[in-house]
């Protein structure tokens, strides 16, 4: 899966599954100092991804300061051949701005078992 180095970041595309209904959302920075993957609400709102009543919240700490997200199991999520199927993400607010739609963490990138090929900027499964 190639990666694109933009703005001194690396940029994909994710495609997330829930409940029938599937959205493919760009943007989603490569981030291997982020333990979780997060989601921007606004990227799946169209798919019906919504916070609900039974949904538990978490706060994360960063660069930004404290961050809140809520928390859901979606059916899976595909990143070019990679797919986590009845994964957990946390989908909050990452960029103001709306350039940066999710960071895509290590997490999903472990339980894929990838490889990070930073001189192609090529990510591929581990043998």
């Amino acid at each position: 899966m190639k990666l694109h180095y933009r703005d001194g970041l690396l940029f994909t595309t994710l495609r997330i599954c829930h409940r029938g209904k599937d959205i493919l959302i760009e943007n989603i920075v490569l981030d291997t100092g982020a333990s979780h993957t997060i989601i921007s609400p606004d990227a799946v709102e169209s798919i019906g991804i919504t916070i609900e009543d039974d949904d538990m919240l978490v706060t994360s700490y960063g660069v930004g300061g404290k961050q809140f997200a809520f928390v859901k199991m979606v059916d899976k999520i595909k990143f070019n051949t990679f797919t986590v199927e009845e994964c957990y993400i946390d989908f909050g607010v990452i960029d103001m701005d709306g350039k940066i739609n999710g960071l895509l963490g290590l997490d999903l990138l472990m339980k894929a078992g990838v490889i990070i090929d930073m001189k192609n900027l090529l990510l591929y499964e581990g043998i």
